[in-house]
């Protein structure tokens, strides 16, 4: 089947999750929400959350920002890249790349879970930030996004403390070989959002995104601070929802010397260049013990199981063997044709009792120690397709 039709059925299998919202969890400067409250209710693109214990893992010690952040100290890249991986195994295959990212990346108690899973299992993941999580809701008017009013965001602001301690996590992860990618601003969905906006737009967004990056912190302490990185360096996006004009926003992607996008539905195979861009696709895959497809996206699955509604507490568990024997299922679909990239993507979320950190958790603790899987950041897998090229492509997997 050719390439467009195949898209297609794709994005119809799971249209009405995209349309949903696949929403970032609003933070504590959420529309409606005082500074430093917990959202009683949730922007209507943003699914209903009701948290459940949050995965175990013991949060890291924040050093004083001052300290971490100490101004005139250069920013770190982005997108470090401190491994690389041979051109193919003793199985004469190429490594089986599993990608693992994250949109959003605000909750602080799932930064501390997310990169100790990551140490325990020798594992480098992409963390594709949005803006406002590191932009003070007291400065929130400094964004002006297209078609809205200055300040909109569908996922609210951070309040001054945690906009700090963010920035500390966020360099500490660059320092244990974490991609960060940007997720843009104000995650603007369905008919009023991103798929309006032109290249020009784009580029006021992701400008935009590079001075809340720059100033956040700073705006947030009161004093200078350094920046958690150099926005100049990061070198992949996903859109909000996976929506937007692809050819408009990957031209100023490119103009900019971005090099991947990690927006558009696909299918478990090796990646390809579209647009001048690395195109990593979340993939089409089937629900375990169903007829339905999905994608590798958390809220994606969440819609196929329950419509994106909360379950009760007791089906937590089937429902995350469901996921977790879905993920199962893919690896050995790529182990089948040729071990191309498998791309998982969730969100900082315990949506549905925490079904979907707690199914991806169990799979990377299971499958990135296995012989053949590295673990791997999106510009990780750049570096190693650049060295060693696309290798030829066997039947779909």
């Amino acid at each position: 089947m050719r390439p467009a039709v195949l898209r297609l059925l794709t994005c119809s299998a799971v249209l009405a999750a995209l349309v949903g919202g696949c929403a970032d969890v609003p933070l504590e400067g959420a529309p409606g929400q005082g500074p430093g409250e917990t959202p009683s209710e949730t922007p209507s693109k943003t699914p209903a959350v009701t948290p459940s214990k949050t995965p175990s893992a013991t949060p890291s010690v924040t050093p004083d920002p001052s300290i971490t952040l100490t101004p005139g100290v250069k920013a770190p890249n982005a997108a470090p890249v401190t491994r690389s991986f041979p051109a193919t195994l003793k199985n004469g295959k190429p490594p089986l790349f599993v990608v693992i990212s994250f949109d959003g990346a605000g909750d602080l108690p799932l930064w501390a879970h997310w990169r100790s899973i990551a140490k325990q299992v020798n594992a480098r993941m992409t963390f594709f930030l949005s803006g406002p999580y590191l932009y003070p809701q007291a400065h929130k008017t400094d964004y002006r996004p297209p078609y809205k009013k200055p300040g909109s965001s569908d996922i609210g602001w951070g309040d001054a403390d945690k906009v700090q301690r963010r920035a500390v996590v966020l360099r500490q992860a660059i320092a244990e070989g974490h991609e960060i990618g940007t997720h843009a601003n104000g995650h603007f969905c369905g008919k009023d959002g991103v798929d309006r906006w032109t290249g020009a737009q784009w580029t006021n967004e992701l400008t935009a995104f590079d001075s809340m990056v720059r100033t956040g912190p700073t705006l947030a302490a009161g004093k200078t601070l350094a920046p958690p990185f150099d926005p100049s360096t990061v070198k992949g996006m996903r859109t909000p929802c996976l929506e937007g004009n692809r050819p408009a926003y990957r031209q100023m992607m490119a103009q900019r010397g971005m090099l991947y996008d990690a927006s558009e539905p696909g299918y478990i195979a090796w990646p390809k260049k579209e647009d001048g861009l690395w195109n990593f696709p979340l993939q089409s895959v089937q629900l375990a013990g169903t007829h339905k497809n999905t994608l590798t996206m958390d809220y994606n699955l969440w819609y196929s199981q329950t419509e994106a509604h909360e379950a009760p507490a007791a089906h937590a568990p089937a429902l995350k063997a469901q996921v977790l024997a879905t993920y199962r299922l893919a690896l050995a679909r790529s182990r089948n044709g040729g071990n191309p990239p498998l791309f998982l993507g969730n969100h900082f979320n315990r949506w549905n009792n925490s079904v979907y950190s707690d199914a991806l958790t169990s799979f990377v603790k299971e499958t990135c120690t296995e012989p053949d899987v590295r673990c791997v950041s999106n510009i990780e897998l750049i570096s190693w397709l650049t060295k060693y090229g696309v290798p030829r492509q066997p039947a779909r997997a």
